[in-house]
């Protein structure tokens, strides 16, 4: 199999994979409609423009809550095509409280109405500019677990993880899908780590500074930073604002 230079195997809304904007890459996470979004934002963009454009005039919060429960209904969800979908995805995004993508049990979506007043729906020019970059180069999309989906990563590769954070009081929305992301999770990407450090796999992760973090990657191929970030999304209000993160790396 070819091996990709940059890895992000929990792409979410792809900050720092757009930063970087790398010419071969391999992006996947667990959300299957995530990935979905991403491939109909790469092969058809005027569709999704034209679905999006659809929804501005329509978003209050009924019609939030008819849309946002359309995947409680799995014949009829499974019916809509892919641009519905994705279009669907965006809507919600830009319209539920804090832009947050969070499953039930179930796996259904159940984030609150928003209720603001002019949410960009529909960007025109970065969905155009996405489109643009996905197809001008050579970026690999899927939906995958994170382990086989850096499994042919080789020594001149670069990973970045980017999981659901630890969270000690399960304050956290980390519930992205249904099977949720817990310490086993977390374990497991370490093992994946210290894997690919052996492989001479350049390796870089982010997660909460937490007392269980710091245990788990207390190894000497690992240098752990002490960051502060800005975070607006917690159920917590102690959870927002400057909150501190750590950046562990597999390189001195």
């Amino acid at each position: 199999m070819h091996s990709y230079t940059y890895y992000e195997p929990f792409i979410g809304a792809g900050a720092v994979f757009f930063e970087l904007q790398p010419k071969k890459a391999r992006i996947s996470d667990f959300n299957a409609q995530l990935i979905l979004t991403y491939a109909v934002i790469k092969e058809n963009v005027e569709g999704l423009i034209h679905l999006l454009n659809g929804y501005k005039n329509k978003n209050n919060e009924d019609y939030f809550y008819q849309i946002r429960n359309s995947d409680r209904d799995t014949e009829k969800f499974n019916n809509l095509t892919d641009v519905e979908k994705a279009a669907r995805l965006i809507f919600l995004n830009k319209t539920c409280f804090n832009g947050l993508y969070r499953v039930n049990s179930q796996g259904f979506f159940n984030v609150p109405y928003g209720k603001y007043k002019n949410p960009a729906i529909c960007e025109e020019p970065v969905l155009r500019q996405i489109h643009k970059y996905l197809n001008d180069n050579e970026i690999c999309i899927f939906s995958n677990d994170f382990e086989p989906a850096v499994a042919d990563a080789e020594a001149d590769c670069f990973i970045y993880f980017d999981p659901p954070y630890h969270s000690l009081d399960k304050t956290g929305f980390t519930d992205y899908h249904a099977a949720g992301f817990g310490e086993e999770d977390q374990e497991r990407l370490r093992n994946v780590m210290i894997r690919m450090t052996n492989r001479g796999v350049h390796c870089l992760l982010s997660n909460s500074d937490t007392d269980y973090i710091r245990d788990l990657y207390n190894h000497n191929c690992f240098d752990i930073i002490s960051v502060q970030a800005k975070r607006s999304i917690n159920s917590d209000s102690a959870g927002r604002g400057n909150v501190h993160e750590v950046l562990i790396k597999n390189w001195k």
